[in-house]
Parts: structure tokens; C-alpha cells; sequence
């Protein structure tokens, strides 16, 4: 509890809730990291596909990277109008399931869970290749620091979103300024002719060795589109806000579209300009700032602030998984568990889940940035094409002030990234896509499993509505299961004699001198309890018990069965391996059985 305590911090007051809520700015390092640390890879996604057909191609990495941002400009106007319309926060989830109904709800809330633990993942992995970028040496030790890395955003997030929000805004105002200075820096510099290209020719001197396919352009596209990952997790925790709560969602998403697009745009023509194709042991972003700052402190400010937002910019599914978790935890899709909030105010449940889940992904990966990518986008543009199709049809249905240019907005939205969509999970999916695209619909199962045990649990927990009281059993057998005569037997006979109802002790037979011996014992220390004595040929305690059990319940169909258990607990915990562990066989085997109360009646021992 200490150790605890010292990790994680005090417990928070319910009343405090409200002084947890964040402002535009710790709002925009909370839930924007994910988003702008896009940028680092986006880029460089594009160059992969484009750059192995003929390095001339990495001209179009400009109006597909324009494409991208006009995309982007739809997503947050979209987004807008969805935090003005679900001020208590609508995500892709409740969108859907609110206008389209429960399956296409499901299917938002699928793909937007496997689309956070993947933004964990590879923002961690993409963070950890830009530090092994300018320390080559601990390129073969990337998991292990992946790993530690995806930890010590889990423990800053269990500490409270406004305590997260602190210690990420540092980082994540660091890297925007540090960008904005390169590409500043940059085209200054293509401006006055001194920028250097990376490569000996310019790739616009070079000539194709072959056309360019559509197919190509739509697969450097999707990859792209990894940048706007992360778009919807703003609209998803607008109840984070200070009041006034939708102004101040709608404004941070309009400054982080601003601030991505700004830099997203900048990094794609900067890589351009100076002819960077991607390398397995230098990121793209590494070689613009190498090439313009060379290796003095402006580089490895750029290179530490991206690994920093990169890792930090798995803070954005810390708050926005465990958000929808805890949704549909509230409509019996997900264990109740995930809508309890923990000590510091958060959904504890949900951050753990996450961080396991996150993990393992790093591990099964190798921390290789680039085998995660292909599984990357499909889930969230999925998700964005559900709840844009879930707010046309919500106009058109509710209507209200200018609800026709509000379809339109939408209308378009739900257009736009229904293509993308298929664009994505087309050109990716022997890429490994096809793994989301089959998760998907395992996630559906379970949620509807769930809510299908949870609702079963309510058909027969539910009083009746006539006010029909369910039959109770007219008496009460206690018994108590005992090896012999001890003070822990004695303790749990005083028990059970203080309950109301009729006490057996049961011994079972295994030698006849250990039943002699216990019924003399029994006489002088038994307080008149009457000893049931079971006969066991073959030595089978618990057999013998759980039989006699189940003669009681089937002779008398109006009882309660009541065992009382004398538990002997060690002082050391060690100890309790030196220990048979019948009473816990008994409570496991006892524990399913209807009309059978357990009781255990501790004896602590001392030394």
C-alpha cells in the first residue's frame, strides 16, 4: 500500500472530480500527443511505399500529403459539430449506436479499441527509433526500452488526467517549437539556395524507369492517413473539460489540426526538397534535421523531443481507451469493472488493460515501427466513417438551425473516409490488415457475450414486478467439517451454535482409532453439538463431504445448508505451504452449489 501510495499518490475525493478537469492547453498535450506525433512517421510511411518503385515518385509525397491535410480539415469540422452535439462526449461509440443502432455502435467501439492499443504500440516503437537513430547503439535493445517506456506512461496515467496532463505539456510544446524551428530553419535555407540535398542528384532530375500505377499512389495514401490517427480522441472526452466544455473541445481540436497540419505538410516538402528516402537505421525526420542543423545541439533537441512525444503520444488511448471502455462497461458490453473509477479518479481497470495488451503487441513485434503500420489506420477510419454516417443520420432525422449545411459537413466526412477506408483496408490487407479486419468481429462477440451473460443475470436476479417475494427455505442445517478436536474446531462450534438453526459436526473415517480418539475428545470438548461420522474406505475427505452435502440438499429441498469452516492461518505466509489445503478445496468445491451458505472461521496463529 505504501509503495502504492508513493507510485500512483493519494486518493482523490469524488468532490475533487471537477478540479481534475483541464484547461485548452494541458487539454491539447493530453489528448492531441497522438495526432501530432504522427507527424514523425507519416511521412516517412508514404516514402516506403513510394521511394522502392523509383525514386523519382517521391515527388507525389506533396499532393498526397495535401490530400491528407484536406482530409484532415473535414475530420475536424466534422468532429466540431459532434462535440457541440454530444457535449457529454461522442465518440465514434455513441454516435453510432445512438443513430445507426447496437451493431454498427459495436463496430465503432471494436476497431476504436484495437486502433488505441495499436496507437500505443507504435507511437512507443516510433518513439524508440528515433532515440536509436542518434544512439545507434541501442538499436538491438529496443523492445526491452519499448516495453519501459509503454510502463512509465501506464503509472503517470494512473496518477490523474490533470497530473498527466503537467507532466506531458513540456514535452509535447517542446516538440512543436522544435519542428516548427527545423522547417523554419529549413526553407530559410531552400529560400537563399543554402539547403543541401541528402542524396548527390535531385530527385527531380531523375526520370521514372516506369509509370506510376494508381494502385501505388492509393497505397502510399493509406499509409499516410496514419496521420490522422488519434483525430477522434478529443470528441471522446469532452466531459475532461473546463467549462464551458464543448467550446473548449472544439477549440483545442481546431488548434491540433492547425498544428498537424502546419507540420505534417512542412516535414513531407522539407524531406522532398532535400531527396530523403528512408533508411532501416535513421528515421526521416533524423535526416531533415540532420541535413539542415548537421549534428549539433538543434539535432539532438529535435531527435529528444520526438522520442519524447512519440512515447508520450500513447497518453492520448490512456484517455481515450479506458473512456469508451468504461462506456460500454455502462451499457454491459465490457465487465463492470471498467466503469469504476480508481483512486486518482481515472479508469484504473481500463489503463492496466491497456498497458498489458500494448506491451505484448511490443514484444510480438520486435518494436519494429514498420510491421506495426500496416495494422494501423483501418480500425479508426472505420470508426470515423460510422459516426459521420451517424450524425447525417441524425439530421436528417432531428433537423434544427442550418441542419442542411450540418448534413453537408458530415454528409462529406462520411463520404470522404468511407473511401479512405476502403482505400486503406484494400491496399493493406495482405500487408496485415486482414488481422484487424478479423479482430474486429471477435471483439463484436464479445461484447454481445457479455451483454448476453449481464442481461441473463437480470432475468434472474430481478424481482418480480407484482411484488412477489421468492420462496425462502423454512430452516437451516449447520455443519461443520472438522480433521479433530482443536481450539480452531472449538472457535468455529461457539460460532455456530451464536447462528440460529440445527449443528452437526462431521468427521470422516479413515482409521477407526483417529474416530475413537476424536469421539472421546468430542465428548468433553463437543459443548452437546451432535459428531455425524462418515465412513470413507477409500480415504476421500472431500468426497465424502461434498456427498453428504448433496443427501441433505436432495432430502430436504426447503433448506439451507450452512458449512462453517475452521481455517488455520499461519503467522508467515511462507508457512501456509507446510499446511494441508482442505478448507480451500472445500470453498472451491461448495462455492457452485445452490442453497449451500459458506462460512469460514479464522484461527491466527502467532508464531
Amino acid at each position: 500500500m505504501i509503495l502504492k501510495r508513493w507510485l500512483v499518490g493519494d486518493p482523490l475525493k469524488t468532490a475533487q472530480a471537477a478540479h481534475e478537469r483541464l484547461s485548452k492547453r494541458l487539454a491539447l498535450a493530453v489528448f492531441s500527443s497522438d495526432a501530432l506525433s504522427s507527424v514523425a512517421y507519416a511521412t516517412e510511411e508514404i516514402l516506403l511505399v513510394l521511394v522502392p518503385a523509383s525514386l523519382a515518385f517521391a515527388h507525389f509525397s506533396i499532393p498526397i500529403s495535401v490530400m491528407i491535410v484536406l482530409l484532415l480539415g473535414i475530420l475536424t469540422l466534422s468532429y466540431s459539430q459532434i462535440i457541440f452535439e454530444y457535449p457529454e462526449g461522442g465518440g465514434a461509440y455513441i454516435v453510432s449506436r445512438s443513430n445507426l443502432g447496437v451493431w454498427p455502435g459495436l463496430t465503432a467501439a471494436a476497431s476504436l479499441m484495437i486502433d488505441y492499443v495499436l496507437t500505443v504500440a507504435v507511437s512507443v516503437a516510433a518513439g524508440i527509433a528515433a532515440i536509436t537513430s542518434a544512439i545507434p547503439g541501442l538499436f538491438p535493445y529496443r523492445t526491452i526500452l519499448g516495453i519501459m517506456a509503454i510502463l512509465i506512461v501506464l503509472l503517470v496515467n494512473l496518477r490523474g488526467v490533470r497530473e498527466s496532463g503537467k507532466v506531458f505539456a513540456v514535452p509535447t510544446y517542446l516538440f512543436i517549437g522544435a519542428i516548427l524551428v527545423m522547417l523554419g530553419v529549413g526553407f530559410g535555407q531552400l529560400l537563399f539556395g543554402q539547403l543541401v540535398p541528402v542524396a548527390p542528384q535531385t530527385l527531380a532530375a531523375q526520370t521514372a524507369v516506369e509509370s506510376v500505377s494508381l494502385f501505388l499512389l492509393l497505397r502510399a495514401f493509406s499509409s499516410g492517413c496514419t496521420a490522422l490517427t488519434g483525430v477522434e480522441v478529443i470528441s471522446n472526452g469532452v466531459s475532461a473539460f473546463r467549462h464551458p466544455e464543448s467550446k473548449n473541445a472544439a477549440g483545442t481540436m481546431g488548434m491540433m489540426a492547425l498544428v498537424l497540419g502546419t507540420l505534417f505538410l512542412g516535414i513531407s516538402t522539407m524531406a522532398y526538397h532535400l531527396g530523403v528516402v528512408p533508411k532501416d537505421d535513421e528515421t526521416v525526420v533524423s535526416q531533415v534535421a540532420r541535413a539542415i542543423f548537421g549534428e549539433g545541439a538543434l539535432y539532438y533537441l529535435v531527435q529528444g523531443s520526438t522520442m519524447m512525444i512519440l512515447i508520450l503520444a500513447a497518453n492520448s488511448a490512456f484517455a481515450g481507451f479506458p473512456r469508451l471502455a468504461s462506456l460500454l462497461a455502462r451499457d454491459g458490453y465490457m465487465p463492470h469493472q471498467m466503469a469504476m473509477m480508481g483512486d486518482r479518479l481515472v479508469f484504473s481497470n481500463g489503463i492496466m488493460i491497456l498497458g498489458v495488451f500494448s506491451c505484448f503487441l511490443i514484444a510480438a513485434f520486435g518494436g519494429d515501427t514498420h510491421a506495426l503500420i500496416p495494422l494501423y489506420a483501418v480500425g479508426v477510419f472505420l470508426s470515423f466513417t460510422l459516426s459521420q454516417a451517424g450524425m447525417v443520420r441524425r439530421w436528417l432525422t432531428k433537423g434544427g438551425p442550418h441542419w442542411k449545411e450540418k448534413l453537408a459537413v458530415n454528409g462529406i466526412g462520411a463520404l470522404t473516409t468511407a473511401i479512405a477506408t476502403v482505400i486503406i483496408a484494400s491496399t493493406k490487407f495482405s500487408h496485415g490488415a486482414w488481422i484487424v479486419i478479423v479482430l474486429i468481429p471477435v471483439l463484436i462477440m464479445m461484447f454481445r457475450g457479455i451483454h448476453s451473460h449481464y442481461k441473463a443475470v437480470a432475468d434472474q436476479i430481478t424481482l418480480d414486478r407484482r411484488g412477489q417475494r421468492p420462496p425462502m427455505p423454512r430452516r437451516n442445517i449447520v455443519i461443520i467439517p472438522i480433521s479433530g478436536v482443536n481450539r480452531a474446531v472449538v472457535r468455529a462450534v461457539d460460532y455456530a451454535r451464536s447462528r440460529p438453526g440445527e449443528v452437526r459436526a462431521v468427521f470422516v473415517e479413515t482409521t477407526p482409532e483417529d474416530t475413537a480418539r476424536t469421539e472421546m475428545q468430542w465428548a468433553q470438548w463437543g459443548c452437546g453439538v451432535n459428531l455425524v461420522v462418515l465412513p470413507s474406505p477409500y480415504r476421500s475427505i472431500l468426497g465424502s463431504i461434498l456427498d453428504y452435502v448433496e443427501e441433505i440438499l436432495e432430502k430436504e429441498p426447503d433448506t439451507w445448508v450452512t458449512v462453517v469452516l475452521p481455517e488455520i492461518l499461519p503467522a508467515r505466509w511462507w508457512q501456509n505451504i507446510l499446511h494441508n489445503q482442505r478448507a480451500l478445496l472445500l470453498k472451491a468445491s461448495l462455492l457452485f452449489k445452490d442453497r449451500v451458505i459458506l462460512t469460514d472461521v479464522p484461527f491466527h496463529l502467532t508464531r
